[in-house]
């Protein structure tokens, strides 16, 4: 915008939840040694690299023919023409192979994935519907679980310079108890992913889910994106930096790609936590640095840095800078703020694993690192680890995922009720909050070009504050860390009310035409209160829907 006689042509970026992403997964880790997919720690990643991707594991699949690593089997050769037919613009050579047999009326699904596509001089635009409707059946729950959802998505590009994006929905919600509760029970409301809500049908929730973003390019190695939406920091299905979780928010990211580095600085305006009858929502800022590196061309590092502060008479410009390391800028503040830093990797291993992982830091006292055991309060760490396995036992398009996910207690939060690392009354990083082991097992199994199968563990143990009570051991993020209920001492995962919880799930799915989907699911979920009587509250919940453009609403805790 500011430099147009410099501009070069902007992509927009994959959807969350967008099919293409397993694919790309899958793809990153049988190629191996991919620049472009080894440095895409931090999501979503923008339609023109896919295609760019795409199109290379295509032409290696070719050239090698005979090699196993670069065989693609007919699914993900289908996946790939898929990946091509939803991101057109960015396609070179022959499109029609991607033309409808029969438009609807001439005007409509001229491309198979797009309802209405412009494609004139200077102007792109691709417009499709969202849908997603599902009825479940809670064993526990007399009450009807459904989500009803609609609504469209937009992109474009203006002159081959500007990209635009747009997603608006309309949702009706009532999902499972521990949903519900996550919605109303803590006291700062809030729809998980989304944020504000007015009742419906007594118990349900009426909601917008509405994102938009304009794009643009300077000097061929610098993209700024200007949006209300979401981002991802990270390799594994949770991420300990930065999750989408969280409801969107109002950003402003530059990221830097050149040589052997991708540097991302994200400027954001986020709604701190408020209670239900505030009539003006208060503000708070944040700062993310992540700074990712190609060690070699099958290991990927990374750096990260961020703060989270609010002023109630300025800006504080200090933390604009990007390339500052925060810590000392908010030292030089007189340290009034929330700073965090991490270090994470992956390293994709012989064309069928990817190891992966992430070290976040609130604070880090030596002294207090050497005598662990002690469990000092402010030992505020979080630690992931994974690995992808694709291709498993040689079951072609059989993937496995397997992570861990430790989060000491008061890790996200400070010693005020604005700079915990929140929005909108959420999590920014991993939905649990604080004080919490966790085990997740998944299994992506696509035996046929229509048909997807998954099947999800989530197995995780937390320390919770007794409801109807002042305790504070560490798990929510919104109480202030001085308020504290053992003092300095003795705090360690599980410190407080013990509980246990497995979530179990199965999905299968059908796509009927492109984007439109079937989905039929199960999930169990046994959640432990370890209180005097052992508190146990088990529930099954079935569900069939169907959706349209749309990633499928998860609940995954």
């Amino acid at each position: 915008m500011f430099f147009p006689a410099f501009s070069f042509a902007q992509s927009t970026f994959l959807p969350q939840g967008s099919k293409s992403e397993h694919f790309l997964d899958r793809m990153e880790i049988l190629l191996q040694t991919n620049p472009n997919l080894n440095i895409s720690t931090a999501k979503p990643m923008s339609r023109k690299l896919a295609v760019e991707t795409a199109q290379l594991s295509d032409s290696l699949s070719h050239f090698y023919p005979y090699d196993y690593f670069y065989r693609l089997s007919k699914i993900d050769q289908y996946n790939l023409q898929d990946l091509l037919m939803n991101n057109i613009e960015w396609v070179s050579g022959n499109k029609n192979v991607f033309n409808s047999k029969k438009p609807l009326l001439d005007v409509f699904y001229k491309h198979k994935a797009n309802f209405v596509e412009v494609n004139e001089k200077d102007f792109f635009l691709v417009v499709d519907p969202v849908i997603q409707e599902t009825q479940s059946y809670q064993t526990n729950n007399s009450q009807r679980v459904f989500l009803n959802s609609k609504g469209l998505t937009l992109r474009g590009m203006i002159a081959g310079k500007l990209g635009f994006s747009s997603y608006l929905t309309d949702n009706q919600e009532r999902g499972p108890d521990f949903f519900q509760d996550r919605v109303t029970a803590t006291g700062y409301d809030a729809v998980p992913g989304a944020g504000y809500y007015k009742s419906f049908k007594k118990t349900a929730f009426d909601y917008f889910d509405n994102r938009a973003s304009i794009y643009f390019n300077v000097w061929k190695y610098f993209d700024f994106q200007f949006g209300y939406d979401k981002n991802f920091i990270g390799n594994g299905y949770r991420s300990l930096f930065l999750s989408d979780y969280a409801a969107p928010y109002l950003f402003l990211k530059f990221n830097t790609r050149i040589w052997k580095l991708n540097y991302q600085n994200i400027f954001m305006e986020l709604v701190s936590q408020h209670a239900p009858g505030d009539y003006q929502y208060p503000k708070k800022y944040a700062v993310i640095h992540h700074l990712s590196i190609n060690a070699t061309k099958w290991l990927n590092v990374g750096l990260y840095e961020n703060v989270v502060f609010s002023r109630a008479d300025h800006f504080d410009f200090s933390y604009l800078n990007p390339v500052i390391f925060l810590v000392s800028a908010q030292q030089q503040n007189g340290s009034p703020d929330k700073t965090t830093a991490g270090l994470d990797f992956k390293a994709n291993v012989g064309h069928a694993v990817q190891l992966y992982g992430q070290l976040v830091i609130n604070e880090f006292i030596l002294d207090q690192i050497l005598h662990y055991s002690r469990g000092y309060w402010a030992n505020k760490q979080g630690v992931q680890f994974g690995m992808k396995y694709v291709d498993a036992f040689e079951v072609k398009n059989l993937d496995l995922q397997v992570e861990t996910n430790i989060v000491r207690p008061f890790t996200y939060s400070h010693s005020d009720s604005v700079s915990n690392f929140s929005n909108y009354n959420q999590p920014l990083a991993h939905p649990l909050g604080a004080n919490f082991d966790e085990f997740i097992v998944i299994a992506h199994y696509q035996p046929a070009i229509k048909w997807n199968i998954e099947g999800k563990m989530i197995y995780y143990r937390q320390g919770i504050d007794s409801p109807g009570t002042n305790q504070n051991f560490g798990s929510n993020i919104f109480k202030n860390y001085n308020t504290r209920s053992a003092g300095d001492y003795g705090y360690k995962i599980g410190s407080g009310l013990l509980t246990n919880c497995i979530n179990l799930s199965a999905l299968v799915s059908y796509e009927v035409k492109e984007n439109l989907y079937i989905d039929a699911s199960v999930m169990y979920r046994d959640f432990v209160t370890h209180d005097a009587i052992n508190t146990v509250n088990a529930s099954a919940t079935f569900t069939l829907g169907i959706r349209l453009n749309m990633f499928r609403r998860e609940y995954d805790y």
